[in-house]
């Protein structure tokens, strides 16, 4: 006779945790920016409101727990921008808009940045990475770090998103129980609970448009070289680059055009020495989709049965709206650069991150080969979900000058450029190529890990190309992502589809925090 267990919850019962309702819920940069003109508020008052929503929200009550560190210079800096405000006017469009940034990006302040991993716990950067600095210039205050994949998810191949050794677990504020997708895991749960109004990811592959996918934002991961890399904790250098994650796509846009721009200490942005500095808002256009050419990259399609039926419905509603749509319009090399992406990852994990800790002398920890011995003497907190095979593997790669690296860079950049996204925008004369950015998310499993079960990100991720994920609607109360991916530099025209396809839509609903889904 076996023993019962306990009964499912009856989902007509499910209720969600009882938060007040809060004044900032769903707000936009520029609503903020009228409130401070008009003088309903100061961005003081505004940080105030967003650290005690933190602390009601984030800390206690659903414990969302996106935010790892606060910043504690936040109050004192949005005065200062205040008094800057009434003598001299406002800098642009975050001058003392709230904000906060993933903890692998450098701050040079009384926050540490550590990638979630106890092994960097103790130590700060000497100065702001090139992200913290266009943030600070542009007059928004960081409101503190989030929380992440522990090392943006490199360290293991059976790892659980949104969990790392120095801030625990962070949750899906749509359903709790679910994982936030990662490795932007705390930017994305927290900028979609309404605990700033922006944020700022990093992405390898898939790590800013999956969380927003998953937490129902707009999110954009940059062409390699548009915004400086230095002082970003690294995985590989001919991938990573900063996103921002957005509730809207409008406000993407302002926070994309404050953090693009040349940066001496990071070779890829030298393109961005001669161009002129844009101001993506102006390409937000409600009528981009007439006339667009987009492709469906039906071999992404496939892995889940209602993200299939919503994403066709969603190709239809475009097409009533004016696009031209090529069905199917598939990468040639799809499927092709899967292993040479993990041998490139690889290689760069090493050189990089070996280079970025030697400029970290007062950390416990120097190298590589330090961290991994560091993970094992602390194993019971850093290893206890799961261990650190990439990271093993990663040591054991030689120098960027070795044959297998060389090849594998060479075989990715072949085959997801020339034979991958131009080859098939040329082909048939696309704006864009569109994708299910992911599924609805996966219960949160420490034992077993992640549940991925299908994505898009890998092209655009390996060619370095532009990839902008809008939330296209719910799947049981889950949030769910469309991508539109396109060639190098092609911000402007994806920035003007997507703000087209959100209009189209207005998709976005705000978090319940359910203590898990409806069905």
């Amino acid at each position: 006779m076996g023993v019962e267990g306990p009964r499912p919850a009856d989902s007509d019962q499910i209720q969600p945790f009882e938060v007040h309702p809060f004044e900032l819920d769903e707000v936009t940069i520029a609503e903020l920016q009228s409130g401070m003109a008009s003088g309903k508020f100061t961005a003081q008052e505004l940080a105030r409101k967003y650290l005690a929503r933190i602390d009601e929200v984030d800390k206690h009550g659903p414990a969302v727990n996106s935010l790892i560190e606060l910043n504690p210079d936040a109050l004192s800096i949005a005065d200062a921008l205040d008094k800057e405000r009434k003598e001299k006017g406002r800098r642009g469009p975050l001058h003392g808009i709230p904000v906060v940034i993933k903890d692998n990006i450098d701050t040079g302040d009384r926050m540490q940045t550590t990638a979630g991993s106890l092994a960097l716990l103790g130590s700060r950067a000497a100065k702001d990475s090139f992200v913290a600095r266009k943030l600070r210039e542009a007059g928004a205050v960081i409101l503190g770090k989030t929380n992440l994949s522990e090392w943006a998810n490199i360290r293991s191949s059976h790892s659980t998103s949104g969990w790392s050794g120095r801030g625990g677990l962070t949750k899906n504020p749509y359903a709790l129980d679910r994982n936030p997708c990662g490795s932007s895991s705390g930017t994305g749960a927290g900028v979609s609970a309404n605990l700033c109004v922006v944020g700022v990811g990093s992405e390898t592959d898939g790590s800013v448009v999956c969380p927003s996918s998953a937490n129902g934002l707009a999110g954009i991961k940059p062409t390699l070289g548009l915004i400086g890399r230095s002082g970003i904790i690294p995985i590989a250098h001919s991938q990573d680059t900063a996103g921002p994650m957005a509730r809207t796509v409008t406000d993407m846009a302002i926070l994309l055009s404050a953090l693009a721009g040349f940066d001496e200490h990071d070779p890829a942005t030298a393109e961005m020495k001669s161009k002129p500095a844009l101001d993506y808002t102006k390409f937000l256009d409600a009528k981009g989709l007439r006339g667009a050419r987009l492709g469906v990259a039906r071999k992404y399609f496939g892995f889940h049965d209602a993200t299939e039926v919503l994403m066709n419905e969603l190709i239809e509603e475009m097409k009533r709206e004016g696009a031209v749509i090529v069905d199917p319009a598939d990468l040639p090399s799809f499927g092709k650069f899967d292993d040479s992406e993990l041998t490139v990852l690889l290689y760069e994990l090493k050189a990089d991150l070996n280079a970025y800790l030697a400029n970290r002398p007062d950390a416990q920890v120097h190298s590589l080969k330090d961290v991994i011995e560091f993970n094992e003497r602390n194993k019971e907190k850093e290893l206890q979900y799961f261990g650190q095979d990439l990271f093993l593997k990663a040591e054991e790669k030689g120098p960027l000058t070795s044959k297998e690296y060389v090849d594998a860079l060479a075989a990715n950049h072949r085959l997801s450029r020339q034979e991958g996204i131009d080859a098939v925008m040329d082909k048939y004369k696309l704006d864009a190529i569109i994708a299910p950015t992911a599924g609805p998310t996966w219960i949160t499993d420490l034992v077993d890990g992640d549940h991925v079960v299908g994505g898009s990100s890998n092209a655009a991720a390996v060619a370095g190309y532009p990839d902008i994920s809008v939330p296209a609607g719910y799947i049981f109360g889950l949030p769910v992502g469309i991508s539109f991916f396109g060639r190098a530099w092609s911000e402007p025209t994806l920035i003007k589809i997507a703000y087209a396809f959100e209009q189209m839509t207005k998709a976005r609903k705000a978090p319940q925090f359910l203590p898990t889904v409806k069905i």
